[in-house]
């Protein structure tokens, strides 16, 4: 009786990452395929009986074909079933990408879920309930229906859907898509595979959230797995392994700089996100009050890490930049240069002057230039 299968969600495929250069989009949209492709050689090396995508297959329902043909190219490893449910994103709406992809001939072992449906898989071992979203948010509990749905005598009953468990669920999942916390006793569960939810997390003893296998965002969720799910017979308890894919890891740093030494600190975190660095998607924010040395030293480690990680995202607004004496000195120490500097100095210091950040840039400017034509 036993059987396996791989357990994932949220592959947003198509994901525009509109926050990053266009060198940096195209690298993190590639990878999701290439993560996917993944999937399907760990499908096939494994020998599971199926592949369920728990929504949210898509970033858009409005995804091109060229997107659609590339989702299929990369499932190709896996022959066997892979059964594709919709999500938030990607709802079933009218003219989607999951029509299209119909009109464009799939292949014998791929099934698109867009309405709800019992699908028997591994020669009927297998009986996956479907709960696909046909809008973007539901208010009402789509799954409510496998409590009365019956299945042969001796099959595994999984099910398949993406939302918010109620009570239980993570911040920041769709309240509007809501699923009972207890629909796998409700509906005789033996494992609810659910999406929505881009870490990987446990929700009961047969209901987890697989996560998304490929980061995409700044959240310490536990991201970038898959998870293999067997079971051996109708009741007994899932076997769950976590299988690590990320590819890129997405990492968000804060730190407090008041002086040199705190830049050192700086340096040793950024060594310590791994090789290789180029992997590393990185947003880092800096606090605390620095001198205008310092910040000359700050922007060149940002530049040098800048061109090692993918991408560095840098937050410097709570990064006060304080000339003090020794600044101003090398810039000018008499005359209407260093009146104006003081001047300058009164402005930045007073909070309730319009003018303050204005104040603190010529100040920067004046010892760039003078710093510059210092090192000429």
């Amino acid at each position: 009786m036993a059987i396996s299968f791989i357990h994932t969600a949220d592959l947003q495929i198509g994901k525009p990452f509109g926050n990053f250069g266009s060198d940096q989009r195209t690298l993190l949209r590639l990878q999701r395929l290439k993560t996917l492709r993944r999937i399907a050689e760990i499908g096939s090396e494994r020998k599971v009986d199926a592949v369920l995508v728990a929504g949210d297959v898509f970033e858009t329902a409005a995804a091109s074909n060229d997107t659609a043909h590339s989702l299929l190219y990369a499932m190709e490893p896996y022959k066997g079933p892979w059964v594709l449910s919709t999500g938030n994103h990607d709802p079933a709406i009218a003219e989607s990408v999951w029509a299209r992809l119909q009109a464009l001939g799939l292949p014998a072992n791929v099934r698109l879920v867009q309405t709800p449906d019992a699908i028997t898989l591994a020669e009927g071992r297998m009986i996956v309930l479907t709960a696909p979203l046909r809008r973007k948010h539901e208010t009402e509990d789509l799954t409510a229906g496998w409590n009365t749905f019956k299945t042969p005598e001796g099959a595994l009953r999984i099910g398949l859907a993406h939302g918010s468990v109620t009570n239980c669920g993570p911040a920041g999942t769709e309240a509007t898509n809501p699923i009972a916390g207890d629909r796998d006793a409700q509906a005789r569960l033996d494992y609810l595979a659910l999406g929505d939810w881009h870490g990987t997390m446990q929700v009961g003893d047969r209901t987890w959230y697989s996560g998304t296998p490929e980061p995409d965002r700044f959240k310490a969720n536990d991201s970038g797995n898959i998870l293999l799910v067997r079971l051996d017979r109708p009741g007994s308890t899932p076997e769950i392994e976590k299988v690590r894919l990320a590819h890129y890891n997405w990492v968000h740093l804060q730190h407090n700089l008041n002086g040199s030494d705190d830049l050192e600190t700086l340096e040793v975190k950024f060594k310590t996100l791994g090789e290789p660095c180029d992997r590393s998607v990185v947003a880092i924010s800096l606090t605390g009050t620095i001198d205008l040395a310092t910040r000359q030293k700050l922007d060149r480690l940002l530049t040098t890490w800048r061109a090692r990680f993918l991408s560095l995202q840098e937050n410097l607004e709570g990064l006060l930049r304080r000339p003090t004496d020794t600044d101003l000195d090398r810039i000018d120490t008499g005359g209407f240069v260093r009146t104006a500097l003081n001047r300058l100095r009164s402005i930045q210091d007073d909070t309730t002057n319009p003018n303050q950040t204005l104040a603190t840039g010529a100040i920067e400017l004046l010892y760039e230039i003078h710093t510059g034509a210092e090192s000429r």
